[in-house]
């Protein structure tokens, strides 16, 4: 008989210093994409500032517990436990805040009429922690294993070549960062400011990759 269900708690799977539930990676959810965050305190962001233009997602936000404050183009939104903020237009900006300590939001997001695709953000959440730790052979790890399983993966080559930066891969670093830059030139301006990318910023092909221009400016 085949598994019938599987179980967690918010509480239980959320991650120290940011609150993260990573539920769908935690469930192997693969129809629609699934998370919680929790806030440790009042004030706390739950839900950073972000469109939804890259995927072309609708998201529905559920506060499970406490109180927050949505931002949807401006417009302030309260919200207490049980209330329901659902975003359909992907191009909107929307953030939400934490009223109270132990507030907690669901969010659930998909794109209409297209089957379920994993964004790769979930997996740059998860290897920001081994890169605060100084664990750049375990980001680099994870990094390279989720590169297949995304369509969006400039943000993963882009760390990846960080973390190749810094254990002193500068040929890895440099054709990543490369590749990054190609599929989101906005990553340029990042990269000349990026302390992880200081071992290969001496190089000749970064200011080519960068822009020498912008660079020595």
């Amino acid at each position: 008989m085949g598994e019938k269900a599987r179980t967690a708690t918010i509480a239980e799977i959320a991650r120290d210093g940011d609150g993260w539930s990573p539920l769908r990676m935690h469930l192997d959810v693969r129809a629609f994409g699934v998370n919680a965050w929790t806030a440790s305190e009042a004030g706390a962001p739950l839900i950073g500032e972000h469109d939804e233009a890259p995927s072309g997602h609708e998201e529905l936000y559920l506060i499970t517990a406490g109180r927050a404050t949505f931002t949807v183009e401006g417009e302030e939104i309260a919200a207490t436990a049980g209330t329901v903020v659902f975003v359909r237009d992907p191009t909107s900006k929307r953030a939400a805040v934490a009223d109270e300590a132990g507030t907690t939001v669901f969010a659930v997001g998909g794109q209409p009429d297209a089957a379920y695709r994993p964004r790769a953000w979930e997996t740059n959440a998860s290897v920001f922690p081994l890169f605060g730790e100084g664990d750049y052979n375990g980001a680099k790890r994870a990094l390279t294993e989720a590169l297949d399983r995304y369509e969006d993966r400039e943000g993963l080559l882009y760390n990846l070549a960080c973390a190749e930066a810094r254990l002193g891969e500068t040929e890895a670093a440099i054709a990543h960062l490369g590749e990054s830059i190609a599929l989101r030139p906005s990553f340029a301006e990042l990269a000349r400011n990026d302390e992880d990318l200081e071992a290969i910023k001496g190089d000749p092909r970064f200011d080519q990759i960068v822009g020498a221009e912008q660079a020595a400016g």
